[in-house]
C-alpha cells in the first residue's frame, strides 16, 4: 500500500537561485549601494545616523509596471529629502493569508491561480534590480523560508511578519539574513513574542535550507545583531508614547539596544488607510519632543507606510483592475504620501 504523497496532486521543477542570479546578475555598483544602505539603516537604529527611516510603498506588488512608476516617484522624493529622511521602498512579493487568498506576485504572477512560481521569481528579481538601479533601497517581508535565497542580495531591510514572529523557523532564518530585520508584534498586539524573537535571532543556529545551487543543506548562521521591534498594533493601536516606552522596556530586558520602527498601517490604522496619516503625525510629534538623541538609539528610529499611486484598494476579481491601486490592504495615495514626507522633512530640518 502506498503511504507517501497521498495528497500531492502534482509537482513542478523549481529553478535554482544560482540560475536566476545568472539570468539577472547583481552589478558590483548596485551591490555596493545595497551594502551601504544596510549599514545606514543599522546606523539609524543605533542612533549613529540621526535621519528618520521611512519604509514606504504598496501593501503588495501585483503590477511591476505600476510598481516602477511608483518607485520613480519615490526615488525623486528620496533624493529631495536625503538630509533628514532615509527612504526605502516597501517591495512585498509574498502575502500571508489568515485563511485563503492571493499569496503574492511570486506565487501567482498571473493573478489567475496558475501558480507560475518560476515566472514570479524572475519578475521579482528583475523588478528589485530595476528599483535598486534608481538609487532606491528595497525592503520586503520574508514569508517562505526558501524563496529568499533568490533575491536576498537585493534587499536592504527585511521584516518577519506578525503571523510568523513566533515561528522558530523564521527566527533561525533571520539569524542568517545579511540585512537588519524587524520583527512585528503579534496580531493580537503581544510584543513579548517579538522581543523573544529578536533575542533568538541574535544567536547562531543550524537549520535545513537550500544552497544557491538548489541543493538541500544544513546552514549555520552567525546570528543577526541588527534585529529590532516593529510595532504594528493589535486589537488596539500601539503607537502612543506609553505603548512605545513599554515596548522599548521589554526589548531592553531582552538585551536589545536598538530603536524601534512603527508600522502606521494594520492595527495602528484600524485598517483605515487615512488613519495612517494620523499615526504618522503623532509619531512625528513624539520624535520632535524627544529631540536629537544624546547617545544611543532613538525611541522611534523609523516608520512604515502603505502607499501606492492611487488610494484605497480593489478586489482582485475586478475587471479591469484599476492601474496603480492595491489588491490587498488599502493604501494612501501618492499625493498624500508626498505631502506627508514634505511635512516630515520640513519639521525635522527645522
Amino acid at each position: 500500500m502506498q503511504t507517501d504523497n497521498l495528497r500531492i496532486r502534482t509537482s513542478r521543477p523549481l529553478l535554482s537561485p544560482a540560475i536566476l542570479s545568472e539570468e539577472h546578475p547583481l552589478p558590483a555598483t548596485l551591490a555596493a549601494d545595497i551594502g551601504a544602505a544596510r549599514e545606514t539603516i543599522a546606523a539609524i537604529l543605533r542612533g549613529q545616523d540621526q535621519r528618520l527611516l521611512l519604509i514606504v510603498g504598496p501593501c503588495s506588488i501585483h503590477d511591476p509596471v505600476a510598481a516602477m512608476e511608483y518607485a520613480e516617484a519615490l526615488a525623486a522624493l528620496r533624493e529631495r529629502y536625503a538630509r533628514t529622511l532615509f527612504i526605502v521602498m516597501r517591495v512585498y512579493f509574498e502575502k500571508p493569508r489568515t485563511q485563503i487568498g492571493w499569496k503574492g506576485l511570486i506565487n501567482d504572477p498571473g493573478l489567475d491561480q496558475t501558480f507560475r512560481v518560476n515566472d514570479g521569481l524572475r519578475v521579482a528579481r528583475k523588478l528589485l534590480l530595476d528599483i535598486n538601479a534608481l538609487g532606491l533601497p528595497a525592503a520586503t517581508e520574508f514569508l517562505d523560508t526558501t524563496l529568499g535565497q533568490y533575491y536576498t542580495d537585493l534587499i536592504s531591510w527585511g521584516a518577519i511578519g506578525a503571523r510568523t514572529t513566533e515561528s522558530q523557523i523564521h527566527r533561525q532564518l533571520a539569524s542568517g539574513l545579511s540585512m537588519p530585520v524587524g520583527f512585528k508584534n503579534r496580531t493580537d498586539g503581544n510584543v513579548q513574542v517579538a522581543v523573544d524573537a529578536i533575542r533568538a535571532a541574535g544567536f547562531s543556529h543550524w537549520f535545513p535550507s537550500l544552497t544557491k545551487e538548489g541543493a538541500p543543506a544544513l546552514l549555520n548562521t552567525a546570528g543577526n545583531p541588527d534585529c529590532h521591534l516593529v510595532l504594528r498594533g493589535g486589537s488596539e493601536p500601539n503607537y502612543g508614547r506609553e505603548a512605545i516606552d513599554a515596548a522599548l522596556a521589554l526589548q531592553g530586558q531582552g538585551g536589545g539596544a536598538l530603536g524601534l520602527i512603527v508600522d502606521c498601517s494594520h492595527g495602528n490604522s484600524r485598517k483605515d488607510p487615512q488613519r495612517q496619516l494620523e499615526a504618522a503625525h503623532d509619531l512625528l510629534a513624539q520624535r520632535l519632543e524627544d529631540g536629537p538623541p544624546a547617545a544611543g538609539p532613538p525611541r522611534i528610529a523609523g516608520l512604515m507606510l502603505e502607499s501606492h499611486l492611487h488610494a484605497g484598494r480593489q478586489d482582485i476579481d475586478a475587471q479591469p483592475l484599476r492601474y496603480g491601486q492595491s489588491i490587498t490592504d488599502a493604501c494612501i495615495g501618492l499625493p498624500d504620501t508626498r505631502a506627508l514626507l514634505d511635512a516630515f522633512a520640513t519639521a525635522l530640518k527645522s
